[in-house]
Order: C-alpha cells, then structure tokens, then sequence
C-alpha cells in the first residue's frame, strides 16, 4: 500500500498519468492509449521461452519449469504465460520465476498437479522449507497486519509458490477471454466507510485470481456502518488470495462499498481489501484451524 500512495503521489507532477475512474470510484494510475507504444503479453514471451536456441539460466528454467508443470497437468503450454522481470526481459539469474496459466480449469490442474508434485520425494518442484518459510512469514507480519501464527496460516494455503531447481516461482491463475462475462461499467463502486466483519465462505471459484472474490454470508458487522446486504469480500491485495475455504469463517477489515449491477438492476455491499483509504491496515483472516 506504500507503494501504491508513493506512486500516485509521484505521478501528481505527472497527472496525464492519473485517472479518476467514475466506475470504481477512485483515483488511480493508468497510461493514456496514446502513449502507449508496446503491448508486452505473457503467453507470446513464454512462447520464445520456449522455443529459444541459447536461452540464458533463468529463461530455460522457466522454459522447463513450464514444460513440467505442463506434462504433469495435461494443460498445453499454449495456456501459459510469463511475467515480472522475466517478461520485461530485465532479469537476472537469480531472479524469481513468475507465471501466469490462463483459463479457470486448466488453472485447477495446476493447482492438483503442483500440490501432487509437493508431495513426492526427489521431486525438483517442492514447497518452501522450514527456514524460507519462516523468513516469508516474518516478512510478511512485517508488511501486513497479520501476526506470525496468522502469517503461517496463510503460507499453508499458498499452492501457487514454491521452489525449482533452487530457484523462487509462483503461479498465478488468468482467466480466458471468453471466460469474463463482466464489462467495464456493468457495476458501479461507491465508498461508504472502514468496517470490520465476520462471515462465512459461501463460494471460493474465483479466490485465487487477482482480484480475489469471496462471496459470503451469515455477515456480522463488528465494527462500522451496519448494513445487511454484504455478499461479497474482494482483494487486491494478493496475499490474501486462495486463503480461506468454503464453509469457512473469516474476518474482513476493508472498505465498505456499494455496488450497482446496472445488468441485474439491484444494489448490494461488498468489502473491498487493498484501497488507499485503508492504508495498508485492511486484512482477510481465516478464523478456523487450518
């Protein structure tokens, strides 16, 4: 959240740079479609991944990274994509290797091929040992306001990040084109205070893409402006991505928001995590044992 205050302050000099968006009701980065003079995407630059003659280190682990987690799935390498430095070409060797897999099944059979890949000795795919572990936590109670006990809660639901051949990845879940229903516009935001709450997981479908979307219910506003109609808790913050479970409780620190769905033609709250006006001290925290 620093750095998103610390960006949009910078770009004040800058304003051509800085959109007020009437949908979501906020002030926000965005680069105007003039300026725009190369479209970077994902899918075509792990495509030269993999397909490179003299790949350097990190770029034909990547290549491999994918080319496994592939065979394993069954989901074709056309599905993935790269991103973070090695898909602006500024990486280093010891650089993290970040993917993106498109689509809302073949993002499911990662998940199962990944958390199958964890579990077998000798695999060169594993999870976090004790030490990285720890150390990814302790950053994280450092970063967020989450205790350590809760940071470990968290790190155990994280599939999407791991270790190969000695070097960081993460897997983050795209949907396909043709998979998004919702246009710019169809809903509208609106802010209407801090507020903390508890409910219960009712859907996680769409939880681990960005932003995450838990629909709720049975809500219990602890603190701020009661309402009656919060169904949904959205972040984009992505460490509380694909943390909590369905049937799950949770208790959310966020922006309150009031949503029109100009489609359904009906009004409804929803909490969001990772606004501006939280300032970093929003949260998801699943209440249950993990």
């Amino acid at each position: 959240m620093a750095d998103l205050i610390g960006t949009l302050k910078f770009l004040e000099s800058h304003p051509e740079y800085l959109f007020d968006s009437p949908v979501l009701g906020i002030r926000m980065s965005a680069v105007p479609a003039d300026r725009i003079s190369v479209h970077i995407r994902p899918e075509e630059r792990m495509a030269l991944l993999l397909t490179m003659k003299r790949p350097d280190v990190l770029q034909k682990k990547a290549a491999d990274l994918v080319n496994l987690i592939s065979g394993r799935s069954g989901v074709s390498t056309e599905y993935f994509g790269v991103t973070g430095s090695l898909l602006l070409d500024i990486h280093q060797d010891f650089s993290d290797i970040d993917l993106i897999v498109y689509g809302m099944k073949n993002s499911q059979a990662v998940k199962e091929a990944l958390l199958q890949m964890y579990k077998e000795e000798g695999s060169s795919i594993r999870r976090f040992n004790v030490e990285e572990a720890k150390k990814w936590c302790l950053d994280k109670t450092k970063k967020f306001p989450i205790t350590y006990e809760e940071a470990v809660t968290i790190f155990k639901r994280k599939w999407g990040r791991g270790i190969f051949d000695g070097t960081m990845f993460s897997i983050h879940p795209v949907k396909l084109e043709d998979e998004v229903s919702e246009e710019y516009g169809d809903r509208t935001f609106r802010p209407e205070g801090i507020v903390t709450a508890e409910a219960i997981v009712s859907d996680t479908s769409e939880s681990d893409l960005l932003p995450a979307v838990y629909k709720v219910e049975d809500v219990k506003i602890l603190d701020g402006r009661c309402v009656e109609d919060i169904f949904e808790v959205v972040s984009y913050e992505g460490l509380y991505g694909g943390i909590a479970e369905e049937g799950e409780k949770i208790r959310a620190h966020g922006k309150l928001e009031k949503v029109t769905d100009k489609r359904a033609k009906r009004e409804y709250h929803r909490i969001l995590i990772g606004s501006k006006e939280a300032r970093g001290r929003d949260y998801i925290k699943p209440l249950c044992s993990s």
